[in-house]
């Protein structure tokens, strides 16, 4: 008897949260009436956001919109400065919600809620696109690695210099001196006019010994020689055909490169070991650019691409490789119910390509 009676219990509360269930998640969800006003933060830079609140627009301001009007909800924009300071009042209450080119990151999950991503960002590399001057078209050929390679080559020369003295000090003293010093130089002077072809005839081996060494030397110097000037003709070729574009981080390596103060670009280009200049807006990183303060700017992907869209005329030059993705979301407090329907709408315009349709308006379709 007992036993029944529990059973019984048990299949009235399954009843119970079958059927209640719905009714709470519902209520959850619309709870946002016609009459409630959300308090929408709006930050970030173009062509997310731009700066206008009297008239706000941009392809995160876009896309919120139409959120928005798909749910029929009332909204009032509050700009602000950053996107620090719009998720600050977002945590303290002051915000239902903040809309522009929010990175989602671990450390802001772990106090914020956020939407999935509405665009795929990175990071990316613009610089310069002038002609090389004398000194960057030969600087090339300063490297350490060619530097080590004539010492190589020097080293060798000594060595073939030292066997062609030891072999012709004997049987010919009046070309080869018995001093080490001056009968090393000469072996290697016979080398170096083995080797250049060139052919002066004022020293030559006269021992078997010192022949087979020349023969020998000659047939290695041909190998030597060709390869040596083929990498040197080929590095004059490309530098004077090059620019001074800057097409991967790891050229940036010492050298001066500007984003903007606060942004996760410092961080990651701290790890090349690049000289950052830090400054306020993306316009300033440009204009050091432009003035050759700078080497190189990096930031995100889409505001240079918006920037070059507008800027047709500058000899800028946006590197293909890209770093640092992530994606941008609309924030959340953890505790708000909107995430749900936001994700729902946002799926509804990628499936109507209205996401893709907003984006290219403002950046280059092919990009």
């Amino acid at each position: 008897m007992i036993y029944k009676f529990k059973s019984l219990i048990l299949i009235v509360l399954v009843f119970l949260l079958n059927h209640l269930q719905p009714n709470l998640y519902a209520q959850n969800t619309n709870r946002i009436s016609s009459k409630d006003t959300l308090q929408v933060g709006i930050a970030g830079s173009e062509p997310f956001v731009f700066s206008d609140a009297a008239n706000a627009e941009g392809i995160a301001i876009e896309i919120w919109e139409n959120i928005a009007k798909q749910k029929k909800w009332n909204f009032k924009y509050r700009p602000f400065d950053t996107v620090e300071d719009a998720l600050h009042s977002l945590e303290n209450g002051k915000l239902d919600l903040v809309v522009g080119p929010i990175s989602i990151t671990a450390n802001r999950v772990e106090y914020l809620r956020f939407s999935q991503p509405f665009y795929n960002s990175s990071l990316a590399i613009l610089s310069r696109a002038d002609a090389l001057n004398i000194w960057q078209k030969i600087k090339p050929l300063f490297s350490a690695k060619l530097i080590v390679a004539v010492f190589i080559f020097l080293f060798i020369l000594a060595i073939v210099g030292t066997l062609l003295w030891l072999a012709e000090r004997k049987q010919s003293p009046d070309q080869f001196s018995q001093s080490p010093v001056k009968g090393v130089g000469t072996g290697m002077w016979l080398a170096i006019v083995t080797m250049s072809t060139t052919g002066y005839g004022d020293k030559a081996p006269i021992t078997l010994a010192g022949r087979i060494i020349a023969g020998s030397w000659m047939i290695i110097s041909i190998i030597f020689a060709t390869s040596m000037i083929a990498g040197i003709a080929s590095t004059l070729t490309l530098t004077s055909m090059g620019s001074s574009t800057v097409s991967t981080i790891e050229e940036l390596s010492g050298r001066k490169t500007a984003t903007v103060i606060g942004s996760p670009t410092e961080s990651y280009l701290k790890a090349y070991k690049t000289k950052i200049t830090g400054v306020s807006t993306l316009d300033d990183a440009i204009s050091k650019l432009r003035e050759k303060e700078v080497d190189a700017v990096v930031y995100d992907r889409p505001q240079l691409l918006y920037y070059l869209k507008n800027h047709r005329n500058d000899d800028l030059f946006i590197a293909k490789a890209e770093y640092y993705k992530q994606g941008y979301g609309f924030a959340f407090p953890l505790s708000s119910t909107l995430v749900y329907d936001v994700n729902r709408a946002l799926l509804r315009l990628a499936e109507a390509q209205k996401t893709t349709k907003i984006i290219d308006f403002y950046l280059d379709k092919d990009e």
